[in-house]
């Protein structure tokens, strides 16, 4: 394993490394960094982008991005930009790539790490820029946020499912500024016109767009919509996902009643006694390889609380995958498959 300690000096020179490979500034409320291989002379830069409130100037396309997560990922190499990734970071679990039409962009890039993204992984990498979300790699506990990177040289783009709110009391640490699938849009958009393919990002929303409208038009209607509450994992607290991530607008979409669409928040934490009450119809389970898929799903049918819920009850759980239900290029696969499922079911 490599040393955690590094000399000031070398700091300072990885840091100024970084400071060269990338051409941003940070406009009012902050700049970011870019790099493109054709760059500035054509035409299209210097470009300013909005991103969670913060808006940056980018005189040319980042060149050695890092990511943090699978869905982030996905989302630099449906737009086609591997070439502009130094590498990924993410957990052993990365849901079925085989499906993705991006597959081979996988083996291309360097898998960094299957741990938590770093300062120093990033300094390591060369990185001009770092692609992750608040508690999809940046995080106040770790140090590794747009503030302390920047400080190294390193630019920042955070996802936009993770944009904190203001929310959540004195912490304001709660996430969720639109609806899920409109920050996917939002993404790929605005990283369309950091890298100068915004015909690429154009196309793909058109197209996810209208896969979305075709679920739509084949889901349960209202009066036959079944509810469905998403099981993340957890036995003394389900975390689950409120109204501001990914699987609120699946459910929604597919023709689900989303149980807690009333939380402000993406992902988060709440009390049993919520699930039992609110009795949902389908459970959906995230899975993300550990604990598995049935390690959930057996607890869910044993655990004596749920015992009454209906949808324990009828053996209505239905798994999909961590990489369909966190903000991706995936999400509106996700939307026809769960929409077929819950057109079966029915509500109550």
């Amino acid at each position: 394993m490599r040393t955690r300690h590094r000399s000031a000096a070398l700091l300072t020179a990885l840091a100024l490394a970084a400071l060269t490979g990338c051409g941003a500034h940070v406009a009012e409320g902050g700049k970011g960094d870019s790099a493109k291989a054709s760059g500035a002379g054509s035409g299209h830069y210097p470009v300013t982008v909005e991103n969670c409130g913060t808006k940056t100037t980018y005189d040319k396309a980042p060149r050695r991005v890092v990511t943090n997560d699978v869905g982030i990922a996905d989302i630099m190499f449906a737009l086609g930009l591997e070439d502009h990734m130094a590498g990924y970071v993410m957990p052993a679990y990365r849901g079925k790539i085989d499906a993705v039409a991006w597959k081979d962009a996988y083996g291309k890039v360097p898998w960094l790490s299957k741990k938590a993204i770093t300062k120093e992984l990033a300094l390591d990498a060369k990185a001009d820029l770092v692609f992750a979300g608040w508690n999809y790699g940046f995080g106040e506990d770790s140090d590794v946020t747009p503030a302390s990177l920047k400080k190294l040289g390193i630019g920042s783009y955070v996802l936009t499912e993770s944009c904190r709110n203001g929310a959540d009391g004195d912490k304001g640490t709660a996430r969720g500024v639109m609806p899920p699938l409109d920050a996917l849009y939002t993404d790929l958009r605005t990283l369309g016109k950091i890298f100068d393919v915004e015909d690429r990002a154009d196309a793909l929303i058109a197209t996810y767009r209208k896969q979305v409208a075709d679920a739509q038009a084949k889901a349960p209607k209202d009066g036959a919509r079944p509810t469905v509450f998403l099981y993340d994992g957890g036995q003394d607290k389900p975390m689950t996902s409120g109204r501001f991530a990914g699987p609120h607008d699946i459910i929604t979409k597919a023709g689900g009643d989303h149980v807690m669409k009333d939380l402000k928040d993406s992902w988060t934490t709440v009390g049993w006694e919520t699930v039992v009450e609110r009795d949902p119809d389908v459970i959906v389970i995230n899975d993300y390889g550990t604990p598995t898929a049935e390690q959930k799903k057996s607890f869910l049918k044993s655990y004596a609380p749920l015992k009454n819920v209906s949808a324990v009850k009828n053996d209505r759980i239905y798994v999909m995958d961590y990489a369909d239900l966190v903000e991706s290029p995936r999400n509106p696969a996700a939307v026809t498959a769960l929409s077929g499922y819950l057109r079966s079911v029915g509500g109550h």
